[in-house]
């Protein structure tokens, strides 16, 4: 009964994780700031927060050798262009469209970790691309970056190649430091990346959005993203994985709710493909614990 209990806990400790991270696609609507603006804000309030905590759990800030800083930092810039790119596909079309056309990141991964990791290719990630590209088909309402839902899947699926690849980069340093630290470096590099842009901004449209932005700060980056890598105790990954599956379904209906977005029956059909494929590359992985 006991085990049921803390399974129970874990299971509701992830699902909150992934509602936390899902309002991303809301506020990424809701806020009308330019993109590199909003992550620079989101950023820097992140950033405040997450220092706190490590300082709170007196979590060292050292970091070992010069590669682990040189990763750690690109890891946080390939973090940032996939929160711009992720915030201007939610600008062209809907939470939907935005949040489906990211989740090709697992797929993606399956390809570009060959060549990141150097690991062998699988010949059945290629029936997993071709899902994915239906999924696509039935996304794009047609082939035309005249078409603003053209652009935003061609932002979204770019968003996806970066946090695929910065997930790939990030994969050695998580064995050696703690999950909030790396979380911190890397928001802090985004911040140093885009602070320029704060004189070029207008801090009287800032000032007019400062609620929702700590919101994203706050409930969606620091909140969620501590929640699910404090998931990583319990579960595997591969487990978490496939529990972050609801990530989009949870997204749709606050963009329901909120927003009054009601997807279109092309795109449930596109999304059902995606969330499939990323599905069954996650059982996968499951069963063959050697990747």
């Amino acid at each position: 009964m006991s085990f049921i209990k803390h399974n129970a806990q874990h299971l509701l400790q992830i699902n909150i994780a992934m509602l936390c991270i899902s309002t991303s696609g809301v506020l990424g609507r809701y806020i009308t700031l330019w993109p590199p603006v909003t992550i620079f804000w989101r950023a820097l309030l992140a950033a405040i927060v997450l220092v706190l905590f490590c300082k709170f759990k007196k979590i060292s800030f050292k970091i070992h050798t010069k590669n682990d800083k040189l990763s750690i930092f690109f890891g946080g810039l390939l973090l940032g262009i996939h929160w711009v790119t992720f915030f201007q596909a939610l600008q062209l079309s809907n939470v939907a469209i935005g949040l489906i056309s990211i989740f090709t990141y697992p797929v993606i991964t399956t390809f570009i970790e060959p060549i990141v990791l150097k690991t062998k290719f699988q010949k059945p990630h290629i029936f997993l691309a071709l899902m994915v590209l239906v999924g696509i088909y039935f996304l794009v309402p047609e082939f035309t970056f005249s078409n603003n839902y053209t652009e935003a899947i061609v932002w979204g699926i770019t968003s996806a190649f970066f946090y695929a690849l910065r997930n790939l980069i990030m994969k050695r340093q998580v064995a050696k430091y703690n999950g909030s630290l790396l979380m911190t470096y890397q928001i802090i590099a985004v911040v140093v990346c885009l602070s320029p842009l704060i004189f070029y901004s207008d801090i009287t449209e800032v000032q007019s959005q400062v609620i929702p932005l700590l919101t994203l700060a706050l409930l969606t980056t620091s909140i969620g993203h501590t929640l699910f890598l404090m998931s990583f105790k319990y579960l595997s990954v591969s487990s978490a994985s496939i529990l972050s599956g609801v990530q989009p379904i949870y997204g749709i209906i606050l963009g329901i709710v909120f927003l009054n977005e009601i997807p279109h029956v092309s795109t449930v059909i596109g999304g059902v493909f995606i969330i499939s494929a990323v599905l069954i590359e996650s059982f996968r992985s499951i069963k063959s614990p050697s990747k």
